[in-house]
């Protein structure tokens, strides 16, 4: 047996995407993943040698709290938290209903809170470390992606904060952040935001519809071209793995480009660039 496989790694959102991929790769690397998954046919698909599903929804105290019984239960070390599950739901700041706002607050960012603390005790026992999956939105803010990107920001903030109060207790807390991957968070992410366009009022249809039309084509041909989840996932792999991780990982070229350009540019340079990019996924025929 190696190092690894007496240690645990819990993975959040591992039914699809970036969350299955981390949740093999570690595995394949020697680590017992309790990977979290929603309902019985996305454990019957996951479940593997070196993987083991748990059912998790990251809002529901219940699940969490079952989770961080099952960990405190198990006589190996519990090496990481893999903070990964999340929704994408865009839309003008003006359209989308409250009740979207604080459900992409609730899976994005409050779920994960729920989730460390729980875990916690075992991190600072077994001097684990904290992975927490944030995205490009967390540091550009694009239109229509108030909510998703607010949320995105705060977990940044959060990890920022939890990583100063536990590096002097000895756990690591790392971001990664994401660019276009190419998963099925994108698709859903296009369709729950068309569902939620042909709501608008024809006022804010006016004024917003070509905007959201836009964005869900640059989403979409951003996720395109964007990486695999299986090579994303080696990237949190060595978050996970590595000796003395960064505090920031980026994934894709696209969110290396923006982090750093966010770092230097001021923000009207910022809109222009986000604009022109914007402008070329614009319906014919319509002015940006």
């Amino acid at each position: 047996m190696t190092e690894q496989t007496r240690k645990l790694v819990v993975v959040t959102g591992a039914s699809t995407g970036l969350g299955a991929s981390a949740a093999r790769e570690l595995a394949g690397r020697g680590f017992h993943v309790l990977a979290g998954v929603r309902r019985d046919r996305d454990a019957d698909a996951i479940r593997s040698t070196g993987v083991e599903p748990v059912t998790l929804d990251i809002t529901k105290a219940e699940q969490v709290a079952a989770l961080a019984a099952r960990v405190a239960d198990d006589p190996r070390a519990l090496h990481a938290l893999v903070n990964n599950a999340g929704i994408q739901v865009n839309g003008p700041v003006e359209a989308l209903p409250m009740a979207q706002w604080r459900w992409v607050f609730e899976v994005n960012l409050f779920g994960h809170i729920a989730v460390t603390r729980a875990l916690l005790p075992a991190l600072l026992r077994d001097k684990g470390r904290v992975i927490t999956i944030s995205s490009i939105g967390g540091k550009v803010a694009l239109a229509t992606y108030g909510a998703y990107a607010g949320a995105k920001f705060a977990l940044e903030a959060v990890s920022d904060s939890l990583r100063r109060e536990v590096a002097p207790l000895g756990v690591r807390v790392v971001v990664v952040q994401p660019g276009g991957v190419r998963t099925e968070m994108a698709a859903r992410g296009i369709a729950t935001a068309n569902d939620l366009a042909a709501r608008m009022t024809p006022e804010q249809d006016e004024r917003y519809g070509d905007l959201v039309r836009a964005t869900n084509a640059l989403m979409a041909s951003g996720t395109a071209a964007g990486v695999t989840a299986d090579a994303a996932a080696r990237v949190v792999a060595k978050a996970v793995t590595t000796r003395r991780p960064r505090t920031r990982y980026t994934i894709g070229l696209d969110a290396a480009l923006i982090t750093r350009l966010a770092r230097v540019l001021p923000d009207r340079a910022l809109d222009r660039i986000a604009a022109a990019n914007l402008r070329r996924h614009h319906p014919p025929g319509t002015t940006a």
